[in-house]
């Protein structure tokens, strides 16, 4: 069952059903002939479904390694999925031929990327960088509009607009991110996709930008996908939450629900990771083995090698993702009642 049926009460803008992605990490063709080794393939992201509402901020979490950013890149078109629909406000993005509609598609999602430094153009200027979406896009017809745009996004975000002039350089980590989050803004979008937007930041800064994207959220009506390791982040910004392993969805459900009763025993892993300095006496277990190796990921349930909870079923069948009044979880343990 996917998070359609959990979340049918509300038409999504963002509907991704059975996503799938496989990277091909064979060696190359001679190599393989010589050495007799077969092809090798690593799916990054193994049927993943999810919908994301207007106006909401759906977050996904999980270690490095467990196809957040690719999912991410997928559905703003920079990587192309396997399998799957991506489908947003209706239509099926991996299946647009036309380059003008898809064109007009690209214009309504922007994306925001972990490296406020790394993602902006250290030769141009910020008035130069925040005005190319509009140009590319054909949004003012003439310069003069398009400044007094530029100068109004920079406001927009807490910058002068006298700081167009100067260059990415120039700026601290968290301007840049400001500078970042203006150009994404740029193209009048309905739905960000934010790619760790705030792990490049000092933490003093970290809630300033926050704050920031809550309240233009709130301002425009924006949806957020919010991909982040930081469980903090997201428990300050998400309205639901999606628990990767491996490529695999192991458990959505509302933000507060997550963080007070998680049901999936990753799920807590990852909870009990986080420091309590409420210092509340509560046992936490220690985070158990490392990811496995994805390339030949464990049979069954990927999770089983490092549950407390496994037992031979977990070791050779692979647990559905099961909806109920809680939310969606994929765990045998949970099914038959042995997580307390």
């Amino acid at each position: 069952m996917t998070a359609v049926a959990f979340q049918a009460d509300a038409a999504p803008l963002l509907n991704v059903e059975g996503l799938r992605c496989v990277f091909d990490v064979s060696k190359p063709w001679l190599n393989r002939v010589l050495e007799g080794s077969p092809k090798q393939s690593l799916q990054a992201v193994d049927n993943v479904s999810f919908s994301i509402p207007k106006g909401e901020t759906f977050a996904l979490v999980g270690e490095s390694g467990s196809g957040k950013s690719t999912i991410a890149k997928m559905i703003v078109g920079l990587l192309r999925p396997t399998e799957g629909e991506i489908r947003f406000d209706g239509t099926d993005i991996t299946k647009v031929g036309n380059a003008a509609e898809m064109r007009r598609l690209r214009r309504r999602f922007q994306m925001i990327f972990q490296d406020p430094y790394a993602s902006l153009n250290p030769r141009m200027r910020v008035d130069t960088i925040i005005a190319e979406p509009m140009r590319a896009f054909g949004l003012h017809a003439d310069e003069g509009a398009i400044a007094a745009r530029v100068a109004e996004l920079l406001r927009l975000v807490r910058l002068d607009p006298a700081d167009g002039v100067k260059f990415p350089h120039e700026f601290s980590g968290g301007q840049r991110q400001r500078i970042a989050i203006a150009r994404a803004l740029a193209g009048n979008p309905e739905f960000l996709v934010c790619d760790e937007p705030t792990s490049a930041l000092d933490v003093s800064v970290q809630a300033q930008i926050l704050n920031l994207m809550k309240d233009l959220q709130a301002e425009f009506g924006l949806t957020y996908l919010l991909i982040s390791h930081n469980l903090a982040v997201v428990r300050h910004m998400a309205t639901r939450v999606g628990v990767l392993y491996l490529g695999r969805l192991v458990e959505v459900a509302p933000s507060r629900q997550l963080f007070t009763a998680p049901r999936h025993p990753y799920t807590r892993m990852l909870l009990d990771a986080v420091p309590d300095l409420a210092m509340s006496g509560r046992q936490r277990l220690p985070v158990q083995g490392e990811i496995p190796n994805p390339i030949t990921p464990p049979s069954g349930c990927f999770y089983h090698p490092r549950c407390p909870l496994a037992n031979d079923r977990c070791k050779q069948e692979r647990p559905p993702l099961v909806a109920s009044a809680e939310g969606l979880v994929a765990c045998h343990a949970v099914a038959e009642g042995r997580v307390g």
